[in-house]
């Protein structure tokens, strides 16, 4: 089994992420955004990035300009019926991802792996909405896409073994480094992620240190490249809360109850990078 071209449904920093790494791989790779406007945003944010990339001589004008012309876009699912790999990568809400895998599978053709990028929800209850659930599996890259190198790939109970290595060898030829993982919520980076995410937002509401302190104090002490707020933002807020639900809601542990902080901050519309303000501010 082979990826020759790869739809990727999502045109935000995932979705455009995913499919820059797909194309830079040799993968033809098509887009679906819910709009035009933003399909022609998506391919002037990847023009973008391989202008840059050009610039520190990560990559030469020509390859840029090959890259740049295995990508395209559209507005309608139904274009994607020829693509042998299909990565939804979405807002993190498990209604409207049943809703859409439910699409994918009248849409796309039935030898066609479908697979989502989801961080944290239950990957077999999008494989039981289609007709092909031993062709669906979780493929978690991480933010940004073309720099980090983990990807999860999650295996749930109804996926064959020859899905589960082509998707493993996909990986592979992004430059990826694949780790398979059981479909359980948070797989195994956000199941540990989370719960420091969380007790940091709860050390900053008992006024134990501030946001500013408790980031240095993780980056001096542990390492870290990014203290826990500064990595919140760059997550969005709004997803970091999804994710704890998730957790939440599989495994009733305190630690994943989100703290009041966070709810009050994400109902504030105050999510981090992507809004211009969250624990800090990138109106600048």
């Amino acid at each position: 089994m082979t990826f020759q071209k790869v739809g990727v449904l999502g045109s935000g920093i995932m979705g455009s992420g995913i499919a820059e790494v797909a194309a830079a791989a040799g993968a033809q790779v098509l887009v679906r955004t819910r709009s035009q406007a933003t399909a022609d945003a998506m391919l002037a944010g990847l023009e973008k990035s391989l202008a840059k990339q050009v610039e520190k001589e990560k990559r030469t004008r020509d390859e840029a300009d090959q890259l740049r012309a295995r990508v395209s876009a559209t507005t309608s699912i139904a274009d994607l019926h020829d693509c042998d790999l299909v990565i939804e990568s979405v807002v993190e809400d498990l209604n409207v991802k049943r809703a859409l895998f439910n699409e994918l599978d009248r849409a796309v053709n039935h030898q066609a792996v479908l697979a989502t990028n989801t961080s944290t929800l239950s990957v077999i209850e999008l494989a039981m909405e289609t007709s092909r659930p031993e062709l669906v599996c979780g493929v978690h890259f991480f933010n940004p896409a073309p720099a980090m190198s983990l990807v999860e790939v999650v295996r749930p109970l109804c996926a064959s073994d020859s899905t589960i290595q082509a998707v493993i060898e996909f990986a592979q030829a992004c430059g990826k480094e694949p780790v398979e993982v059981k479909d359980q919520a948070g797989f195994v980076v956000n199941a540990l992620l989370f719960p420091y995410l969380n007790n940091a937002i709860r050390l900053l509401e008992q006024g134990v240190a501030s946001k500013d302190g408790i980031d240095v104090a993780m980056k001096g002490g542990c390492g870290f490249p990014m203290g826990p707020f500064a990595l919140l933002d760059l997550v969005g807020l709004d997803t970091s809360l999804a994710i704890l639900e998730a957790l939440y809601a599989e495994f009733a542990d305190p630690n994943f109850a989100p703290v009041p902080l966070l709810r009050r901050m994400v109902s504030a519309g105050q999510l981090g990078r992507k809004s211009g303000t969250g624990f800090y501010d990138y109106r600048r």
